[in-house]
């Protein structure tokens, strides 16, 4: 393939992988702090909405299946220490 066309097809997926990867660097960020704030209301409804949004990074091939399966149990532990205190 020509060198231009890649060009331009890279450019097109880092756009289109962008919105996906802000979205959920927000979702996982909006959990965290809810989790720091000690919201536990906010914390119920926000981890499984970043895991959620982990998942469809995943499907849409922008986030590794194994970063994502970490940052998944690294909220979930931290939701449960929540939980338990």
């Amino acid at each position: 393939m020509p060198a231009r066309k890649v060009a331009r097809q890279q450019v097109k997926r880092a756009q289109r992988n962008r919105g996906v990867r802000t979205a959920t660097r927000s979702g996982v960020a909006r959990a965290v702090r809810a989790m720091g704030a000690g919201d536990l209301d906010t914390a119920e409804a926000a981890v499984p909405q970043a895991i959620s949004l982990l998942d469809r990074a995943v499907r849409k091939g922008v986030v590794p299946k194994n970063t994502a399966s970490r940052g998944k149990a690294r909220l979930t532990a931290r939701f449960n220490k929540l939980l338990s205190s």
